[in-house]
């Protein structure tokens, strides 16, 4: 026989629970839709940084920073290559005998760069002779309709044998204006603290401030660019030759080969800084980078 008093309970407990779940229902229903609304939307919003504008597409212009963003998450790569005979090295038949100077002795960097986040890069750059450069940099104005120019700041710190003595920190901005689709100029003040390699002399600056100066041209609607760079000496050590590189490039999908002339072995920041060792010398060489994205 049935308790009339457990088969109240027994049905006031089902009918609360219907209760519940009849007025659980529509909202469950709600935050179904809106989730279904939102994940999609937040996963088909293209992010900015991936877009490549093809008057900018690298990182680089051949030694010097452009003021082009690395999407958060994402890696590029750079290879650097110098080679060390000076073309007016010997006559011009020694030069063709060494294969335009490619059977010489290089400098040689590896870079990996990372988008540590939306408008922020770190980088770690190793050169052959045991020098290692980590640097960073920040976007702090972007190019915009009403915005005729970019701005970033970067900092590097370089270390002589694998980053354990003489170290030089540079500071700096990158200010770039872009031509969509078609070509980039870049100003870059930069300031280096320890730009000697070796010991510091007496009575001899031990810092030295540059500007480098840039442009890189698309050739039409090709995918061939000319490049341009220069860093000349402002104050503090002047005992080199002002940096100085021409370059001609071919963008292939996410790779970048570049063919470089160039008064400096030096590709880090420290390197560009002091500039090339005589005014008559001149290097070939070559940078490939890589997009991961």
């Amino acid at each position: 026989m049935i308790d009339p008093a457990a088969d109240s309970r027994y049905n006031h407990g089902t009918l609360e629970a219907r209760m519940v779940r009849r007025s659980a229902a529509p909202l469950t229903v709600f935050l179904l839709a809106v989730l279904s609304l939102a994940i999609p939307a937040a996963a088909q919003t293209p992010d900015p940084d991936r877009a490549v504008d093809p008057g900018q597409p690298d990182f680089t212009l051949s030694a010097l920073p452009t003021t082009m963003r690395l999407p958060a998450g994402a890696f590029g790569f750079r290879l650097t290559h110098r080679f060390a005979r000076p073309i007016a090295s010997g006559s011009t038949g020694d030069f063709f005998r060494d294969f335009f100077g490619f059977d010489s002795a290089a400098r040689i960097g590896l870079e990996l760069r990372y988008g540590l986040r939306p408008g922020t890069q770190v980088a770690i750059y190793r050169t052959n002779d045991r020098a290692i450069q980590l640097s960073a940099q920040q976007t702090v104005m972007q190019q915009t309709g009403t915005r005729w120019i970019g701005v970033d700041a970067f900092v590097a710190v370089d270390g002589a044998d694998n980053f354990t003595e003489d170290y030089a920190t540079s500071v700096g901005a990158v200010v770039s204006h872009l031509f969509p689709k078609q070509a980039a100029i870049y100003a870059h003040p930069i300031y280096v603290r320890n730009v000697a390699e070796g010991p510091a002399v007496d009575g001899v600056p031990d810092w030295s401030m540059c500007l480098g100066l840039g442009i890189r041209y698309r050739l039409g609607q090709s995918k061939v660019y000319v490049v341009a760079e220069a860093a000349p000496q402002l104050g503090g050590l002047k005992d080199g030759v002002d940096h100085l590189t021409f370059a001609v490039e071919r963008r292939a999908g996410a790779h970048m080969f570049q063919f470089t002339v160039s008064n400096n072995l030096g590709t880090s920041m420290r390197q560009v800084a002091r500039g090339g060792v005589n005014s008559g010398d001149w290097y070939v060489g070559f940078n490939l980078t890589r997009r991961f994205y």
